[in-house]
């Protein structure tokens, strides 16, 4: 067995067994690919499903198995784990939640009758993240598959609290995270999304269904002189098992395509890919990042 690997929120270590696979169903993203690479490093089989046009094509060697969904088969996915041994599955990756809006989409997906399932019997009128993916956990549960965090297995990936580069906010931009902060704290309430982008306490963009890159460029398009921030933080209720907010060096690169100049995400609630790459491209092009553990007030940390 692995070693004890603590989840948030738990006083009791959950035990990954080296001799039961853990399944995967992985979106968009690097984080598949470091949850796939950390179970490896532990000696835990993977049964991997990647969505097709979505996942990394290197989980398939990362995997113990791996299957590509061409569909939104879930059917096929429960039958898979079930046929390999697994009991316990997780989520990574960002899902792009808008091919579920564009016409025709359900020809296009050709979902089986579970997600059909799923997708007519859901709460109406809600079609938020939250209501489709536990609705989603609880499907796979009917089967005796019970989701879990990646988390779990990947505690280290959970941003700490401090400055993470050579610069820090200014005092005007720390005026913005403060102003910002609040306000991503509402809008993820609300299930909406988890970043705003700010400039002199004004809203330039707040994330929705594209996700956060798509929002920091249209932020960098209606402020033409850069100089905005970006708060990114959990939900107040985050379950860890899924849309856990997440920043990699792709989030650097589109801030300085943008034209932001610092970033706020929340400390133990956030994960931050590839840490030192991304710290590294951040004090390349002067962006100050900064993980604060409550809703910060003017000048806070700015010493």
């Amino acid at each position: 067995m692995t070693p004890g690997l603590m989840p948030l929120g738990s006083t009791e270590p959950v035990v990954f067994d080296r001799r039961e696979p853990v399944g995967l169903v992985a979106c968009a993203g690097r984080f598949p690919v470091v949850v796939a690479e950390k179970a490896r490093e532990c000696g835990i089989p993977v049964v991997g499903l990647g969505l097709a046009g979505m996942a990394d094509p290197r989980l398939k060697d990362l995997c113990w198995r791996f299957v590509w969904l061409h569909r939104f088969a879930l059917g096929r996915v429960i039958r898979t784990f079930q046929r390999l041994g697994v009991k316990r599955w997780t989520m990574a990756g960002k899902f792009e939640k808008r091919l579920l809006f564009r016409p025709w989409w359900w020809w296009r997906l050709w979902p089986d009758w579970h997600f059909l399932r799923l997708w007519l019997w859901r709460p109406r009128p809600a079609n938020n993240d939250d209501t489709l993916l536990l609705g989603l956990i609880a499907e796979f549960r009917r089967y005796g598959l019970e989701c879990v965090s990646a988390l779990d297995l990947c505690p280290e990936l959970l941003v700490k609290e401090g400055h993470l580069t050579h610069r820090r906010p200014t005092s005007s931009e720390w005026r913005d995270i403060a102003f910002g902060w609040h306000l991503a704290r509402e809008m993820g309430r609300l299930d909406v999304g988890q970043s705003v982008m700010v400039r002199d306490r004004a809203v330039l963009a707040v994330e929705a269904i594209e996700g956060t890159d798509q929002a920091i460029l249209r932020a960098g398009e209606l402020c033409r002189r850069g100089g905005f921030v970006v708060v990114k933080i959990a939900k107040p209720q985050q379950d860890k098992r899924f849309d856990v907010p997440t920043v990699g060096p792709r989030t650097i690169e589109t801030m300085h395509a943008a034209g932001a100049t610092a970033l706020a995400i929340e400390a133990g609630r956030t994960i931050l890919l590839d840490e030192s790459v991304t710290i590294a491209l951040a004090n390349r092009y002067g962006i100050a990042i900064t993980s604060l553990v409550a809703p910060v007030s003017d000048g806070a940390f700015a010493g």
